[in-house]
């Protein structure tokens, strides 16, 4: 049987980000394994050539609000008896979540799902779909609204 020392959780710090680290802690310590948390920004796409002035200040801004968030989660959460850490990448999400995962030698990623369906999820895609298909290791989804 696969043992599960290590276990990738990416978040996005919207409102149900609480629940899902909530989860995988639990489940952290019931496999007595590391967490490692994970935020991808993602690239603004330039449209028609134009960047206007604040579009190339935004991502960089983005990434020192996500550290921050970060280094409060992993503060928060960071003990002997449950190790810890966090990573903010910039990119795109998938493959910055799956590459994450294959570098560190990720045994399992907890993701969560905003449960969309029909035209939002074709509009906006799931993020947590796409991980599941692409992931080097085993995947559990966690839809913190059920």
């Amino acid at each position: 049987m696969q043992t599960n020392n290590t276990i990738i959780v990416p978040i996005d710090f919207l409102t149900h980000t609480d629940k899902v680290v909530t989860y995988a802690v639990y489940m952290a310590k019931k496999l007595n394994a590391t967490l490692h948390f994970l935020h991808v920004v993602e690239e603004v796409s330039i449209y028609g050539d134009y960047m206007g002035p604040t579009i190339k200040h935004f991502v960089p801004q983005m990434m020192e609000l996500s550290q921050e968030k970060m280094n409060n989660l992993v503060e928060k959460h960071n003990s002997s008896k449950l190790p810890c850490q966090g990573k903010v990448l910039n990119g795109d999400v998938v493959e910055g979540i799956c590459t994450y995962a294959e570098k560190n030698k990720g045994d399992m990623i907890i993701i969560g799902t905003h449960g969309r369906k029909g035209l939002e999820k074709m509009w906006l895609g799931s993020v947590a779909e796409r991980v599941v298909k692409n992931a080097p290791c085993p995947t559990l989804t966690y839809n913190p609204n059920k």
